[in-house]
């Protein structure tokens, strides 16, 4: 649908997002170690998908993993499957989302409110999908469902600040967070609706996106506002004024002109005199009101 880029939007509350970093960095390094066969094999790989994977069937009682799968209790696996990517582009579009959006909702929350945030919204997604899908027993890989709730959070909380974004892929546009994430979570819940049998849960994403509705509002920081429509501070470059002929100005005034290069003393490309002056360099008063010494 789209690709997020870039957001203007500063840190308020904290110096640095610490928890967005590190669940970056968990997963690629989880996906690095256990994702691929930098360790083992392909079967490597597909185990540890089935042992630490959402299985709904497990997660309901209706199946049991053999006992060489069973590493993690199945309550467990309602957040460990979000930390577990199939591929490179689907980890990379995931961390995408939660590196653009999940500053702004940590700083909004705070680090180890921001972390239950992640989680929660995690879980979410997942008994969603289970209870959509209750007997099924492929396994929910990915941090969809979280990064759902944290997209949801920033929409609420900023829908003011511009964010670029590529459209389709291809089309650099900057727009609204309120749009952009608007349109994104219109999205996920037609997809709900309409699909069927669709390898991507929807549900995993409208889980987290409710979560995030909810949540947000009990975990934010009580000076942290919600639907902020406030203009949005930018940085504008200063233009310098247009030249003006002086025929031009009011009561024909003439245009100034420019500076010559006489020196702060009145004297043309000369330093002071100060023993002409009767004055020693380290009393004579300086050009701009002050005296050696003074404090800025």
């Amino acid at each position: 649908m789209f690709i997020p880029l870039h957001d203007a939007n500063r840190l308020r509350h904290i110096r640095l997002q610490y928890v967005t970093l590190g669940l970056i960095l968990a997963n690629c390094v989880i996906w690095l170690l256990f994702g691929t066969t930098a360790l083992g094999d392909a079967s490597s790989v597909r185990a540890t998908i089935a042992s630490y994977g959402f299985i709904p069937a497990v997660a309901t009682g209706h199946e049991t993993l053999p006992a060489n799968l069973y590493r993690v209790p199945a309550a467990a696996t309602y957040v460990t499957y979000a930390f577990l990517h199939s591929d490179f582009m689907h980890l990379a579009g995931n961390m995408l989302f939660i590196w653009v959006f999940g500053d702004n909702v940590e700083d909004a929350m705070g680090h180890l409110k921001y972390l239950v945030f992640f989680l929660a919204c995690a879980a979410a997604g997942a008994a969603t999908h289970a209870f959509v899908q209750p007997l099924s027993v492929s396994p929910l890989i990915g941090a969809s469902g979280a990064a759902a709730g944290v997209i949801t959070a920033y929409m609420i909380l900023h829908p003011r600040v511009k964010i670029w974004i590529l459209a389709l892929g291809r089309i650099p546009l900057r727009l609204s967070a309120l749009w952009v994430a608007g349109a994104w979570i219109a999205f996920q819940v037609y997809n709900f609706v309409s699909s069927d049998g669709d390898s991507v849960s929807w549900a995993a994403h409208v889980g987290g996106i409710v979560a995030g509705i909810v949540l947000l509002p009990l975990l934010k920081r009580r000076d942290a506002k919600m639907f902020d429509f406030t203009p949005v501070d930018e940085t504008v470059p200063p233009v310098p004024p247009p030249s003006v002929p002086s025929d031009s100005l009011p009561g024909g005034a003439p245009a100034p002109q420019e500076a010559d290069e006489r020196g702060p003393w009145d004297r043309r490309g000369s330093q002071p005199d100060d023993a002409a002056s009767g004055e020693s360099p380290k009393s004579a008063s300086r050009p701009w009101g002050r005296q050696p010494g003074n404090p800025r």
